[in-house]
């Protein structure tokens, strides 16, 4: 795994853990899913329900996978050395990817505005700075939108263990001041 990944593997876990008590459980997903849905009061129901559905995936599969002990909760010596694998989290990171990127876009024109952008990324738990350099890694038209196309790619090559200098490398960088 390159070093980059291994940093976005940590943030991850960090993000995941959404009541920071040091593990990842099935309330975390919970917590984070009911944060994301209040920012995304635009879009409708099949994409809140789709976003839902991928978050709860998520931690199936997490659950599934990583839960090494059986005791409901990973830690993050369990979820370190696995999360990354295309093998095993592939079909779950794209129904994510997905369901995220289509709620950013509740007109359906297949554009992102910054400011949904920022406040779903915000929601999920990453910093504001990070995620507008996020944002203009992706390379913004001239009216700061992106491709939901865009995101969706940006958010499965996130989770590729053998990329490095990819937008999402942005979210674990310490951005200029």
């Amino acid at each position: 795994m390159r070093t980059e990944a291994a940093q976005r593997v940590e943030l991850v876990f960090s993000l995941f853990d959404a009541n920071a008590d040091g593990v990842v459980e099935s309330d975390d997903f919970d917590l984070m899913t009911d944060r994301v849905l209040e920012a995304a009061v635009a879009s409708d129901d099949d994409a809140k329900a789709a976003i839902r559905d991928a978050f709860r995936r998520y931690w199936t599969t997490l659950a599934t996978e990583l839960d090494a002990d059986d005791d409901g909760v990973i830690t993050v010596a369990e979820f370190r050395p696995f999360v990354l694998d295309p093998e095993r989290f592939g079909p779950t990171v794209t129904e994510f990817a997905e369901a995220l990127s289509v709620l950013g876009d509740p007109d359906g024109d297949g554009l992102i505005e910054r400011p949904l952008f920022v406040s779903l990324m915000r929601a999920i738990g990453f910093e504001e700075a990070n995620i507008h350099a996020l944002f203009d890694a992706f390379d913004p038209d001239a009216d700061d939108r992106i491709t939901v196309a865009t995101w969706a790619a940006g958010i499965e090559d996130y989770y590729a263990p053998h990329l490095a200098g990819i937008p999402g490398d942005c979210l674990v960088a310490i951005p200029a001041a």
